[in-house]
């Protein structure tokens, strides 16, 4: 028997959050509605989610915070939905470590659409590969950026980092020295959706470079007016 996959949404909105548990549970996802960011903090440990769908306006702890609590200790897709869709609320999240963000109203099969989408991209590390499939590892001194199991090694430690993160950070350092346009990172790695909201690719790199430091044989370096490269000496 497969194990559904498991959904945490947190939505102080009755409605919307039942409206979308139905679209997921017809599509066999087991999910878990709580309304406020506190019993969210509390049902992330015990429902232990695949995933969380979180809204930004909540009572009490509002999804700022409870993604910011999320991300400290894990590395669980968040997709972030709120009605506010200015572009730095947007951001915020995004810097948060969201790894998607859905402005209300929404179609409720665009979001399942979407949720697979993360989900296809994130697999722990735990997960075994099997042994005829090709994997997919570029490596340097100090530095190893596994695709096949999403993990992440700087210095001989482990680097806990969102899937988009990783993607983008092993798109770059796949082709040394090769300058992409903002442009470019959208298109290859958050697909067609996302154009024209090149500052998604910005925050990324922000947080990346915050969690790998530079070294003195390659580095992410920005290309002014361009966009970025991974830098080799």
């Amino acid at each position: 028997m497969v194990t559904k996959q498991k959904i945490l949404i947190v939505d102080d909105d009755e409605n919307i959050a039942e409206l979308i548990s139905l679209y997921l549970n017809k599509e066999c996802f087991d999910t878990k509605i709580v309304y406020d960011g506190e019993s969210a903090l509390s049902a992330f440990e015990t429902y232990q989610p695949n995933l969380v769908l979180l809204d930004l306006m909540l009572p009490g702890i509002d999804g700022y915070q409870v993604c910011r609590e999320i991300r400290s200790n894990s590395s669980t897709p968040v997709i972030m939905l709120s009605a506010k869709g200015e572009v730095f609320d947007k951001v915020l999240g995004l810097e948060l470590g969201a790894d998607d963000y859905m402005i209300k109203p929404f179609d409720p099969k665009e979001l399942v659409a979407r949720v697979r989408a993360v989900l296809r991209r994130y697999q722990p590390a735990k997960q075994e590969v099997p042994a005829d499939s090709k994997i997919k590892c570029v490596e340097y001194d100090g530095l190893s950026i596994n695709l096949t199991n999403y993990s992440v090694t700087c210095d001989d430690h482990s680097v806990d980092m969102p899937p988009k993160e990783l993607e983008l950070l092993y798109f770059l350092a796949s082709s040394p020295n090769q300058v992409f346009t903002r442009e470019q990172l959208l298109d290859q790695i958050w697909g067609y959706e996302y154009i024209g909201d090149t500052r998604t690719v910005d925050v990324h790199i922000k947080r990346l470079r915050g969690k790998i430091k530079d070294h003195p044989d390659w580095k992410l370096s920005t290309v002014w007016g361009i966009g970025y490269k991974f830098e080799v000496r």
